[in-house]
């Protein structure tokens, strides 16, 4: 998220809590998609973590962005750790080991996504090179510990670099060490919503083969094909994970807040600090029972910030946010918005989709999204083969994505933007294998190569 809200209006009732998500209900002809991808960092001499400091450093980076781009700068404590266009269109923040991200625009087809990708590339590459900075895109950083990477200067990650460790073996991992894309989608009601949500949940773990992308951990492989998607499993467990009671009678909005009321608070911001309130419920907040609050309530913009600090496999807000996929190689981003956007964004294809899935047991689901880490394509859900369904779902985009028919300027549909998952799953592997392939055969068991193969 590329800023924190600024809305002091204090809430007085959980109607409103349940309003703020209503309002984000829209037409079918105003639906848009938004995507968010993240990338690493590195210095092009001997491949180490950028530091935030310096002449070379990610401060130098964003300002030198914000020169080209003519983007607002969001400041915190005097240093600028981000950019937003103040037309409505995207924004560039900063994660906590200095991974950076690009929020894109809404946009209305997967054609201006690759385009909008493109050109935030170039502009990265035009001011990074001269300063010695290179990217790469991959789930996970494969050489470095997390001692090796620098802090980047942001409050709300101080918190919650003290807490993580409290919660879960990975959540230090989680911040400093790994990337991901995710896509944006919209609903048209509260049914809508439930339905998208469903089908993309139980659907995640395809994404995650598709995409695995993170099998070197310090140099070497770590026993996964997306080791970011296992971190994910014992990061939070509060604020993680696959929402079986989402699929349960009388899932909606209301469910939803229930939910996000429980789940432990990060941090409430007051002007420029963030007061921590780790671990403390919203619920009690909302209820004038904050201990490092007494008394006080919580208004839209602690709504709308502690909604960002919830991390399961998609995530409600204003859209859906598809959160299971590892970062990768620019040419398979957009990708993503194409295969979700296939899914969810034509009505035979959703059907189709919730017909594969609805079936499957809240235990079923579970399996399978712990198997995919591991086993990606080979994970099983009831006697299928992942390989199977992805093929299946895969099938089903392409038909979505004909059927919504934007056409770009040469005349092709959104379908081009599958080419590569259709090799993916023409292969049979996942990403992250073949990158195994190439560990254990051209790179001579050394992650190095990534740095050129994998690098924007």
């Amino acid at each position: 998220m590329a800023r924190d809200q600024i809305d002091m209006t204090p809430l007085q009732s959980r109607d409103e809590l349940v309003a703020w998500f209503e309002a984000g209900c829209k037409d079918p002809s105003e639906f848009r998609m938004g995507t968010e991808h993240e990338k690493t960092p590195f210095t092009l001499e001997g491949h180490r973590p950028v530091p935030y400091e310096g002449a070379r450093g990610i401060g130098a980076l964003l300002e030198g962005m914000k020169l080209l781009l003519g983007w607002e700068p969001i400041m915190e404590k005097g240093n600028i750790i981000g950019l937003y266009d103040v037309t409505g269109g995207g924004a560039i923040s900063l994660e906590p080991g200095g991974q950076f991200e690009l929020s894109g625009a809404p946009v209305e087809n997967v054609h201006q996504t690759q385009s909008e990708l493109m050109a935030h590339l170039a502009q990265v590459r035009e001011i990074a090179a001269p300063l010695g900075i290179g990217f790469l895109g991959l789930g996970m950083t494969p050489s470095w510990s997390r001692a090796d990477i620098p802090v980047m200067p942001k409050g709300r990650y101080k918190i919650m670099t003290n807490y993580m460790p409290k919660v879960g073996q990975y959540g230090l991992d989680m911040m400093y060490r790994t990337c991901t894309v995710q896509t944006n989608l919209d609903f048209s009601s509260e049914a809508d919503m439930v339905k998208k949500l469903r089908v993309s949940l139980a659907l995640q773990p395809v994404a995650t083969a598709l995409f695995a992308n993170s099998p070197f951990t310090e140099g070497k492989p770590n026993g996964f094909l997306s080791f970011r998607s296992e971190i994910w499993r014992d990061t939070d467990n509060a604020r993680a994970g696959m929402m079986p009671w989402a699929f349960e009678d009388g899932m909606g909005f209301e469910r939803y807040v229930d939910y996000a009321l429980d789940v432990p608070m990060y941090f409430v911001k007051r002007d420029e600090d963030y007061i921590d309130v780790s671990g403390s419920s919203f619920r009690a907040f909302f209820d004038g029972r904050n201990n490092n609050l007494p008394g006080e309530r919580p208004t839209l913009s602690d709504w709308a910030n502690h909604l960002s600090t919830i991390f399961p496999e998609v995530r409600l807000k204003r859209y859906l946010e598809m959160r299971g996929s590892d970062g990768g190689p620019w040419g398979r981003l957009p990708a993503l918005s194409a295969f979700w956007a296939g899914l969810l964004y034509d009505d035979v294809s959703l059907d189709a989709a919730w017909d594969l899935v609805k079936h499957w047991t809240a235990h079923e689901r579970q399996a399978l999204r712990d198997d995919v880490p591991r086993f990606g394509f080979k994970a099983r859900i009831k006697d299928r083969y992942l390989f199977e369904v992805a093929k299946e779902c895969l099938v089903l985009a392409h038909a979505g994505l004909r059927r919504r028919g934007r056409i770009d300027q040469l005349g092709r549909d959104e379908t081009r933007h599958l080419e590569p998952l259709d090799r993916i799953i023409d292969s049979g592997r996942t990403p992250a294998e073949e990158m195994l392939e190439k560990f254990n055969g051209a790179w001579n068991g050394s992650v190095e190569p990534a740095y050129a193969e994998y690098a924007f």
